[in-house]
C-alpha cells in the first residue's frame, strides 16, 4: 500500500501529536505514525500538563489521536517505520507491524520518535518503575514532598539531579551504584545541603505490595528509602532515519537548528528525538507545535524572499 502526504510525523507522543494537531489545522494532509509503545507506559499519571494534570498517559495519547483523526486530511497508522529514504519530492516510509508491510511518500518528515530508555541493573527496580520509583523529577517530585527518597544513577549529572530534588525532600541520599560519577567537591557541595551520597554499589530495592521499604547494598546494608528516582541510560534509538545521513550529537540524537530544521533538507525532529530537556509531556508538545509552525511556513515557501523585498 502507498500514499501520498504533506507531511509524515514518525511518533505519536505529546510532540508528534501536538505537530499533527497544529499542521493538520493549516490545512496539511498528514500521515501520523506510531507503534504504540510509549517511554511512559509504566507511568500510571502524568503532571504539569495544564487542565490535564493527572491524566494516565496513555489517556492523554488516546485524546490526542481522537482530536487529530477528527479533521479529514489526518490519517493515523499504527506501524513501525523501518526506514525512511531519499524518493522524487520528499521521502518514503517503509513500515512493518505484525506481518503488514506498507509505505507512504511523504514531501517532508518530522522525527518524534523521543527517547528509549534503560534502567540500572537492579533486579526489583522495574517493578517499582512508575509507582513509586521514576525518572522525571519536574514530573513527579511533588507527590513525593517530604519523603525519605532514593536517586540512583551512574552518569555524571546524578550530583545535578540530586540537588534538584533537594527542593521537595530534606531527606535525600545519592546511589552510585558503584560508579564514580560524583566528585569529592560535589560531594562536598551535595553534604552541605543535607544530602547524603551512597558510593557502594546496589544489590536490590526492596517492598512489598503496599510500596518501596529500602535499597539494599552489596554488604546486605538496607538503607530505608520510601520512593526513588533514577536515571535511566537514554538512546535515540533513530536507525530507521540512517540511511537520509542526518547529523547526530554525541547522544545519538538528533542534531537541529533552533526551529527543528535536521541538516537533511525536509526532515525536522522535535521533543526528544533532539537533545532533551526537562522530561516533561507539555514541554514536548509546545516543541511539536513550534517546529509544526517552522515546516508549514517552510512548505509555503517564499516568506524569506518577501522578508528581503519589504527590506
Amino acid at each position: 500500500m502507498s500514499a501520498e502526504y504533506d507531511v509524515a510525523i514518525v511518533g505519536a507522543g505529546p510532540a508528534g501529536l501536538s505537530a499533527a494537531l497544529n499542521l493538520v489545522r493549516a490545512r496539511r494532509r498528514v500521515l501520523l505514525v506510531d507503534s504504540n509503545r510509549p517511554r511512559n507506559s509504566a507511568t500510571l499519571l502524568s503532571h504539569g500538563f495544564v487542565t490535564r494534570d493527572g491524566i494516565s498517559p496513555l489517556e492523554l495519547r488516546k485524546l490526542g489521536r481522537e482530536e487529530f483523526l477528527g479533521y479529514d486530511e489526518a490519517e493515523h497508522w499504527q506501524t513501525l517505520v523501518t526506514s525512511v529514504t531519499a524518493a522524487e519530492d520528499g521521502f518514503r516510509l517503509d513500515c512493518s507491524y505484525r506481518g503488514e508491510d506498507r509505505s507512504a511518500t511523504a514531501g517532508v518528515v518530522l522525527v518524534t520518535t523521543g527517547l528509549q530508555e534503560k534502567l540500572p541493573a537492579i533486579p526489583s527496580l522495574r517493578a517499582y518503575y512508575g509507582t513509586f520509583i521514576h525518572s522525571c523529577i519536574e514530573c513527579d517530585a511533588y507527590d513525593k514532598r517530604d519523603q525519605p527518597l532514593a536517586v540512583i544513577g551512574e552518569h555524571p549529572d546524578l550530583a545535578e539531579r540530586a540537588l534538584l530534588l533537594s527542593q521537595w525532600t530534606d531527606d535525600l541520599v545519592a546511589f552510585t551504584n558503584g560508579a564514580d560519577v560524583v566528585t569529592p567537591a560535589e560531594e562536598e557541595h551535595l553534604g552541605r545541603r543535607g544530602i547524603r551520597v551512597e558510593r557502594r554499589a546496589i544489590q536490590d530495592v526492596v517492598g512489598d505490595r503496599e510500596g518501596l521499604r529500602g535499597v539494599t547494598l552489596v554488604d546486605g546494608e538496607t538503607i530505608e528509602r520510601s520512593g526513588g528516582f533514577v536515571r535511566p541510560a537514554w538512546s535515540g534509538e533513530l536507525g530507521y532515519v540512517a540511511p537520509l545521513g542526518g547529523e547526530l550529537d554525541g547522544d545519538g540524537l538528533l542534531v537541529v537548528d533552533g526551529h527543528g530544521r535536521t541538516s537533511v533538507a525536509g526532515l525536522y525532529a522535535a521533543g526528544e528525538s533532539t537533545a532533551p530537556g526537562p522530561q516533561q509531556l507539555i514541554v514536548a508538545a509546545g516543541s511539536g507545535a513550534r517546529v509544526a509552525a517552522t515546516i508549514n511556513r517552510d512548505l509555503v515557501g517564499g516568506l524569506a524572499e518577501l522578508g528581503d523585498a519589504v527590506q
